[in-house]
């Protein structure tokens, strides 16, 4: 860019909207990372929940093999109808698209009313269908967790980016538009104080003739 007083004005502003965005993307970083860090816990805290009620569930189904057999209780499990009310549908957070997986919430009914169950098999069916709820909450978060984590890459990169190299760039063209400026007004006022040297020893020479 020529050294003038427009391109300098330029050159500022750019400067300022460089620094204005890296603050927005350092602002969106830290609100990401900050809902990634809750996303990571209540992952931890429903994965732990699975395995308890997992182990619940296996323990109930055992029982119930041992008491009604094996070969019944998997009659039984045919009857159980196949979940197809989950859907996934989206949220946006900073700009960062997060899916959400959802599912029907439907009463628990008996599976079938030709065959008896008992206790321990009414409890592992419970059990289990808890431990599909929390799969379709830990997918929604492990997915969120995921796609924040892309995004706050890309954030960190446009950051550094804006940090490191355009808005050093643009300081060192300021630096340099006001540096050329001024020495542009320093030889213009060299100039204008030769001139007006000069035109005073004419003066005076003219006094003198």
């Amino acid at each position: 860019m020529f050294p003038t007083k427009g391109n300098l004005i330029l050159a500022k502003n750019s400067l300022a909207l460089a620094k204005q965005g890296y603050e927005l993307m350092d602002k969106k970083r830290n609100i990401l990372i900050r809902e990634l860090m809750e996303l990571i816990e209540q992952a931890k805290d429903i994965q732990s929940e699975i395995d308890e009620t997992f182990r619940s569930a296996y323990l109930a189904l055992q029982m119930a093999n041992v008491e009604m057999g094996i070969h019944q209780v998997q009659t039984i499990a045919h009857c159980v109808p196949v979940e197809t009310s989950i859907r996934i549908k989206t949220r946006s957070i900073m700009g960062a698209e997060i899916p959400l997986v959802e599912a029907e919430k439907r009463p628990l009914k008996p599976c079938s009313a030709y065959f008896g169950t008992n206790e321990s098999l009414d409890a592992a069916r419970v059990h289990f269908e808890k431990v599909k709820d929390l799969t379709i909450r830990l997918s929604t978060v492990e997915n969120a967790a995921y796609r924040l984590a892309v995004n706050i890459k890309k954030t960190q990169k446009r950051a550094n980016a804006l940090k490191n190299i355009t808005i050093p760039n643009y300081e060192e063209l300021v630096h340099t538009i006001q540096n050329a400026l001024e020495e542009k007004e320093r030889e213009e006022f060299t100039r204008l104080k030769v001139i007006k040297r000069q035109q005073e020893h004419n003066k005076q020479a003219a006094e003198s003739a």
